[in-house]
């Protein structure tokens, strides 16, 4: 396959629209340049893949890909239509269907600031609190290409324990009328409301853009769902993923965010 320029791959941005709740792996390379985009040939391509740290999204004509194709650039998450599967299958024979729900905000969020912490919008400064995350944290970043990426694209909120950054909410994805959020809190700081707190600002800044939060999670995923419906997210559809040349993700264990 070819990599694209970012300027040739803004030119597909057509392939991506209308948006919708959920991943919006395409919209989110286009519009912050944190991923890759390759096609079977240029110019007119029949078939294209979007890749942002393992978050991949193929579009188009399956036939125009050969399954080495997806070996070289597809191992990860990938979201791609039913005629992908067999090539998909092809290039991965333990390739699993990973289920998830995809919620939206529709009204005000409903959230409440809590007590003992400063809950704020993350700027450049805050790039090193970002960095000294755990690992079970650290993987919030990862589609802005990091820590600087993330504290530098003015789309994070985070609760602070005094200079310790306990929690972070943020635009995991990018689209053009839906973003859709991220959270992860440190494991010590669980069962304060800080995900909720974080993430229900951001939302606010996501309405005054005249934009739509949306929220995708696996079934499994208590802790999640409990979060986006506590804040008045509410069911979009069901749908799923595949987990391609990657061990599947375990399922999710029942804890306090």
């Amino acid at each position: 396959m070819r990599l694209l320029t970012p300027a040739q791959l803004a030119t597909l941005n057509a392939w991506f629209l209308p948006d919708r709740p959920g991943p919006l792996i395409g919209l989110h390379v286009i519009q912050t340049g944190h991923g890759r985009g390759f096609v079977d040939r240029w110019p007119d391509p029949r078939a294209v893949l979007v890749e942002t740290a393992q978050n991949m999204a193929l579009s188009g004509d399956p036939t125009a890909l050969q399954p080495d194709d997806l070996r070289i650039h597809a191992p990860g998450f990938v979201e791609a239509a039913d005629n992908f599967v067999p090539l998909l299958r092809a290039a991965f024979p333990d390739l699993v269907a990973r289920d998830r729900i995809i919620y939206a905000l529709v009204g005000k969020p409903q959230f409440s600031l809590p007590t003992n912490f400063t809950v704020r919008q993350l700027g450049p400064t805050d790039a090193q609190a970002l960095q000294k995350l755990s690992d079970e944290s650290s993987w919030i970043s990862k589609t802005w290409g990091g820590p600087d990426g993330l504290a530098a694209s003015g789309y994070a909120w985070g609760a602070f324990a005094n200079d310790q950054l306990a929690a972070v909410a943020n635009i995991f994805f990018l689209g053009d009328h839906y973003e859709d959020i991220g959270v992860a809190t440190e494991p010590q700081f669980r069962g304060y409301g800080l995900s909720g707190a974080c993430a229900g600002a951001l939302c606010e800044e996501i309405q005054a853009r005249g934009h739509t939060p949306c929220w995708s999670t696996s079934p499994d995923n208590l802790a999640s769902k409990r979060v986006a419906e506590k804040l008045g997210f509410t069911w979009q559809r069901n749908d799923y993923l595949y987990v391609a040349g990657i061990e599947a993700p375990k399922p999710a264990q029942p804890a306090l965010i």
